[in-house]
């Protein structure tokens, strides 16, 4: 199990690394858009497409890395205030509620990318990028953060319910 925690750990941290450097690519594509239209007068057609994709597959992307950094938004007043051992079965259902969702999210991103592929669909603009292109972040994105969510629920299981942080609370 330590070797699947490892590897998923590590999948996290390489497509955290790869939506940051998407981000920092969209950043730079909306410069040389702006320097084009306002200083060079010229059209920028498939600038501001490419810039959308690329931060939503770097939402997508980054899920599973900033689960595990545990930075998602958490409400943590009722499980501070729950007894140690009702804490960790409230993480536990939790965590397994999240991945059946994120399963599911996954199964139909999946189903998304091959009829986009089979149909040969493309974006109506003049760029016309074949769809499944961007709707791949959909799946590995919600797959990665569904794997990361297992990750972190094998460790919650081997550890005892006295041991288990409240992240951000200090308990």
């Amino acid at each position: 199990m330590q070797a699947f925690i490892r590897t998923v750990n590590l999948v996290s941290q390489a497509v955290g690394v790869v939506a940051a450097a998407m981000i920092v690519f969209a950043v730079t594509l909306t410069c040389q858009m702006i320097f084009i239209r306002y200083f060079l007068n010229g059209s920028t057609s498939w600038q501001t497409e490419a810039v959308i994709y690329l931060m939503v597959g770097a939402t997508l992307l980054g899920l599973p890395y900033v689960q595990k950094l545990k930075g998602h938004v958490n409400v943590d007043l009722v499980p501070m205030l729950l007894p140690h051992a009702a804490r960790k079965v409230l993480m536990i259902a939790s965590y397994l509620a999240a991945v059946a969702i994120l399963a599911v999210m996954t199964y139909h991103g999946w189903d998304l990318v091959y009829i986009s592929y089979a149909r040969g669909w493309v974006s109506e603009t003049v760029w016309a990028p074949p769809l499944w292109i961007p709707y791949l972040s959909m799946p590995l994105g919600f797959g990665l953060f569904a794997l990361q969510l297992l990750a972190d629920l094998i460790e919650i299981l081997q550890t005892p319910s006295e041991d288990i942080v409240i992240e951000g609370s200090g308990r």
